[in-house]
């Protein structure tokens, strides 16, 4: 082989390599091969005040929402379109649960938690999270999620990721679902979901 096509094969190779790289990253090529990293092992303290692991997401396809009760607009729509998912499912809703994992430790106790998902327009059986401050950044390192403190004093806010993350019954995850879907877009994308199984194709 010349050296003139040596380089021209050197060449393709690599664009093919960048261009599989960016498709796998873009979910071209299917979700399953670009999320193995997604969710992984926790413990948590859930809003009865019981430690709980990551067990918690087998048995159900779950709904895997980070936020904290005194967030003013991303957590409590979403929550409210969740509630309004979960009656659109009908009677795949046995099978579903919405999950919310505070970022907000400080502030989000158990007590807290079960007061905040408590109220009738969220998902019925909402499981709430918290936790230390150290149980919390596991959990959402182990999911890529960003969040900050922002402010000082008693009245500071938190920045966050907003995606939900859906998982499936085996607690693996199955995709991302945007914020700002409607519940009906949400429903359809999970029941596409539950329709393709464990192994199918992502939302």
């Amino acid at each position: 082989m010349s050296r003139r096509l040596l380089a021209i094969f050197v060449l393709l190779a690599v664009a093919f390599a960048i261009l599989t790289g960016l498709a796998v990253r873009s979910g071209i090529l299917g979700p399953r091969q670009q999320t193995a990293a997604v969710g992984g092992p926790f413990q948590m303290i859930d809003q009865s005040g019981r430690t709980v692991d990551d067990s918690v997401l087998k048995g159900k396809w779950s709904a895997v929402f980070f936020g904290f009760t005194q967030c003013p607009d991303a957590c409590p729509t979403t929550l409210f379109a969740l509630g309004q998912t979960q009656k659109l499912l009908g009677d795949r809703a046995k099978d579903f649960q919405t999950v919310f994992i505070s970022v907000d430790p400080a502030r989000d106790t158990p007590k807290q938690l079960a007061a905040y998902l408590a109220n009738d327009a969220f998902p019925k059986g909402t499981l709430g999270l918290t936790g230390t401050p150290a149980q919390v950044d596991t959990t959402a390192k182990a999911y890529h999620v960003f969040y900050q403190k922002a402010g000082e004093g008693t009245d500071y806010t938190v920045n966050h990721s907003t995606m939900t993350y859906l998982m499936d019954k085996h607690g693996r995850f199955a995709c991302l679902i945007p914020y700002g879907e409607t519940p009906q877009q949400m429903a359809a994308q999970i029941e596409r979901t539950m329709r393709a199984g464990p192994q199918g194709t992502s939302c």
